[in-house]
């Protein structure tokens, strides 16, 4: 079997992405986007289960799949859904003193992900999401 094209070209996608959330949220360099997206995943999935998780990150790039799972304390307590703003403001914890994520974090990586993602795939997942999955992807 040949290697998934995803795979092969699984960096020059990312660095794609990565201009696409930059350029949509306004910030310098790919370390600050870097951050940004991070923390959007790890709010995201915070908000799910293992096996939701697991069906979310299939329909991900190969590198945003490994951004979304790496570090992840599976015995973390499940948060809720919340309000954009209060989601946003956990977006901006992560490294806070390094994060310059701005208030339209989420809006902007969920844009740019969509740019780069089977969008068919990646909205049939989230109708089998918890309430509020929709929601926060939206743009």
């Amino acid at each position: 079997m040949t290697i998934p094209m995803e795979l092969q070209h699984a960096s020059e996608d990312f660095e794609r992405f990565l201009v696409d959330a930059r350029d949509l949220s306004g910030l310098a360099t790919r370390n600050q986007v870097y951050t940004m997206v991070q923390a959007v995943l790890q709010v995201f999935r915070r908000r799910l289960d293992v096996k939701e998780a697991i069906n979310f990150a299939n329909v991900l790039p190969p590198i945003l799949r490994a951004i979304f799972v790496t570090d992840w304390d599976i015995d973390e307590s499940r948060r809720p859904f919340e309000n954009r703003r209060i989601m946003t403001a956990e977006v901006q914890a992560l490294r806070a003193d390094h994060n310059f994520a701005p208030d339209t974090a989420i809006r902007d990586v969920a844009l740019a992900l969509r740019w780069h993602i089977d969008e068919a795939a990646f909205n049939r997942t989230l109708t089998q999401m918890p309430k509020g999955a929709s929601e926060f992807w939206c743009i």
